[in-house]
């Protein structure tokens, strides 16, 4: 993300955590929620040895957004890696 332009140095403001769409989409940008939620949640539950949720459709959202985009093509790939690891 840093190496494509996605990367913010600053978290968003308390009230944008405060959402009620998938992804985040009524407060933020995919690619803050992908950072400041998705990865940060990810790293939690390696931490805490946790259990990660039955399915993942991370991916097929970052093919949205992206569109035309192509930069991100690598990013859509490791998302896609993730998400075949549940959709199995």
């Amino acid at each position: 993300m840093r190496r494509i332009g996605l990367w913010q140095e600053e978290a968003p403001d308390p009230e944008r955590l405060r959402f009620t769409r998938a992804f985040a989409g009524d407060t933020m940008t995919f690619e803050q929620w992908l950072q400041f939620i998705f990865i940060a949640r990810v790293r939690e539950i390696v931490a805490a040895r946790g259990e990660f949720p039955s399915r993942s459709q991370v991916a097929a959202q970052a093919v949205r957004e992206f569109d035309g985009f192509d930069e991100a093509s690598g990013l859509i790939s490791l998302l896609s890696e993730f998400d075949s690891q549940f959709d199995v």
